[in-house]
């Protein structure tokens, strides 16, 4: 399902695209493409599902048309009240949160992947607990019921190490990274895509001394400092990272180390933004760079730095 999806070609700036590889435009990565179950307008699974013992992956979820939200692209489906049923179970996406999920998601220990949306606050302890007993999860998607309901990850605490894939969309309540799922999971997390969770002053930093082992980041709709520094320790993986709509933003710094195998940077929607990230020229594992709907002034300043004779690496440049 395309949370945030950034299909659009760019407006501001020139559009200008460079690089060895003259390629069309392409999708920015997102943190999964739209299965084909998919955006239907169904409001419940139908009771008789719970009928197909060996059923092993459910994708359903429903569109609102034009109605839906900047913050919900699409919404999960009611489940059937007997859902437990469904021991065998491994995909279910995108399922809407309820009181008696929780208690439903208990016999569904072969799980491996669940998306859950419309999450309150009231909702985290039970559900999140029952989460954290699935020896099998490797992938989770955690959804408010609005961009201003904050969640509480302190019942988070899965007992599986194969838990790599994590998504969050709203409020993250006081403290979050101090919780298990960051402190003491952290290192176990190889993708992490946030949206509206604002961590901090410097998010970039806070969640480096964090999660050192991942290779995917994306950061969406967040209020941050002005100046972000990535140190020269941070993330020793990542090769991807995504940083949209992020208005605070007048100044990035990558201090010589940072992000030592990094491939695809995308700086996209900081309007604030209007000089050349320094240090950016230290990436030389960098091979995709997009710059996009930045400062007016930021292709100027590009220009000026002579940034495309120090760049000459990259195989794919957009501004």
């Amino acid at each position: 399902m395309n949370w945030d999806n950034l299909s659009d070609k760019p407006q501001k700036n020139s559009g200008r695209y460079q690089g060895q590889k003259r390629t069309s435009l392409q999708p920015l990565p997102t943190p999964k493409p739209t299965p084909a179950p998919g955006q239907t307008k169904i409001e419940k699974l139908p009771r008789g599902i719970t009928k197909i013992k060996k059923l092993r992956h459910l994708l359903a979820d429903r569109s609102d048309g034009e109605k839906h939200s900047e913050f919900r692209y699409f919404k999960g489906v009611q489940a059937p009240n007997d859902l437990s049923k469904l021991e065998e179970l491994q995909t279910l996406e995108t399922v809407e949160a309820s009181k008696d999920l929780a208690e439903q998601l208990k016999e569904l220990m072969q799980i491996r992947s669940i998306w859950i949306d419309n999450i309150s606050s009231a909702d985290c302890g039970n559900i999140f607990a029952t989460l954290s007993n699935m020896p099998l999860l490797s992938s989770l998607l955690l959804s408010a019921k609005d961009e201003n309901e904050p969640l509480c990850f302190e019942a988070l605490q899965p007992i599986s190490n194969e838990l790599h894939r994590l998504i969050i969309r709203g409020q993250c309540a006081k403290g979050t990274l101090d919780y298990p799922i960051f402190h003491s999971h952290g290192t176990h997390l190889k993708y992490l895509a946030l949206s509206r969770c604002n961590l901090g002053e410097d998010p970039l930093a806070m969640l480096a001394s964090h999660l050192s082992n991942l290779t995917y980041l994306r950061l969406n709709n967040m209020h941050s400092a002005k100046r972000l520094v990535l140190d020269a320790a941070a993330f020793p993986c990542l090769k991807t990272l995504v940083r949209k709509h992020m208005p605070d933003v007048n100044q990035l710094k990558i201090i010589s180390g940072a992000l030592p195998v990094i491939e695809g940077l995308y700086i996209v929607a900081l309007s604030g933004l209007e000089s050349v990230p320094s240090g950016i020229e230290t990436l030389r594992t960098l091979k995709k760079l997009w710059l996009v709907d930045l400062h007016w002034d930021f292709e100027a300043h590009w220009i000026e730095s002579e940034m495309d004779q120090k760049m000459q690496h990259l195989q794919e440049l957009i501004l």
